[in-house]
């Protein structure tokens, strides 16, 4: 192994510990979701045993509306926790995101980390590369390879420039990528997608990016994860490390992406991922417009453990505050909160 793969494991390595460890969420931000209330339905006309989460999103038929979104990958501790996402994904019926594949394209050895098709055989499965690779050297051949290796129905192509930029050995050359995308979306055999990494995507952004034919945006809003301050744990250059705190407030709340890019667009589908703690949260999400609602931190601890259980329960806890949720507003369906009135901002 060489010393650019050695130093890709030891950062995946390192974004666990970190992420699992430290306060990493963003500071005097929030997703924006707890502005918006639902008005009760106290005679809601249904059964709560007979509400279906069953949902679509672009071909697939899906038993839930839910994601596991990208995470991890490319070390012995990720391969530990992306087989006990796999298990429960398999078990719950929700889609699962890779994290970032780089480094499996450029180490094959590392490829066992991200096979996880073995413990989700009926789920969707999302491989996952970073955008600003299209400019170092990644391009179909590579991407191709990455959804070989996870054996996976869908692509999606991440945007991380802060993450880049406060990462001690980021790639930050962002220039030119919208041709690159547009290239990779009509090449690849699998959709492809777009998602940011927890600081939202802008609606003149998302219009680019649907124009380019791009299947489908993750908005990836605020209110969770700052990867930012990821990186700032692992920075030792002091400057970047204090420059860090000026970004503690940085992006675009997750409801606020979410529905601009909804406005935009009203068929193209939407993940909404960024700061989502709990069924409510999902519930208003796909009220807003989302077709999958997408949660991850939250998740990371549960999968670390050696029993797949603690993982469940919590995936079980979820689904039933969704269902709730429902039930509190009188829909029972997916497809029937898509459309609801039932969902107000705050005033």
């Amino acid at each position: 192994m060489d010393h650019s793969k050695d130093l890709t494991e030891k950062r995946k390595t390192e974004h666990i510990h970190i992420s699992l460890n430290e306060d990493v969420e963003g500071k005097n931000i929030t997703t924006g979701l707890e502005e918006y209330r639902f008005i009760p339905n106290a005679l809601p006309e249904l059964s709560f045993d007979e509400i279906s989460l069953s949902a679509a999103f672009l071909d697939k038929k899906l038993r839930t509306p839910f994601l596991i979104s990208s995470m991890t990958g490319g070390t012995e501790t990720a391969y530990k926790i992306n087989r006990n996402l796999a298990m429960a994904a398999q078990e719950k019926g929700w889609t699962i995101g890779l994290g970032s594949m780089r480094a499996a394209v450029e180490n094959e050895d590392l490829g066992y980390t991200f096979q996880i098709r073995k413990w989700a055989p009926d789920v969707p499965i999302i491989a996952n590369i970073g955008a600003v690779q299209l400019n170092y050297d990644f391009g179909i051949a590579q991407c191709k390879k990455a959804v070989e290796i996870a054996e996976a129905d869908f692509l999606v192509l991440h945007l991380n420039t802060l993450q880049e930029v406060f990462q001690p050995e980021g790639d930050t050359n962002f220039s030119n990528l919208l041709s690159k995308i547009e290239k990779m979306a009509q090449s690849l055999q699998v959709p492809v997608g777009v998602k940011e990494v927890g600081m939202g995507i802008d609606q003149e952004t998302a219009s680019r990016l649907i124009s380019a034919g791009v299947q489908f945006i993750d908005v990836a809003g605020a209110g969770g994860t700052s990867w930012i301050q990821v990186e700032s744990f692992r920075s030792k250059n002091s400057i970047r490390k204090e420059a860090a705190k000026a970004f503690l407030d940085w992006g675009i709340p997750t409801a606020d992406s979410l529905v601009a890019v909804r406005r935009l667009n009203k068929t193209v589908p939407l993940v909404a991922s960024g700061g989502l703690k709990h069924g409510v949260d999902a519930a208003k999400s796909l009220a807003l417009g989302a077709n999958l609602a997408g949660f991850g931190r939250m998740l990371l601890p549960a999968a670390v453990e050696n029993d797949v259980e603690p993982l469940l329960e919590q995936m079980e806890r979820i689904e039933f505050e969704l269902r709730a949720a429902m039930f509190g507003i009188g829909v029972g369906s997916v497809e029937e909160l898509a459309q609801t009135k039932r969902i107000v901002k705050k005033t």
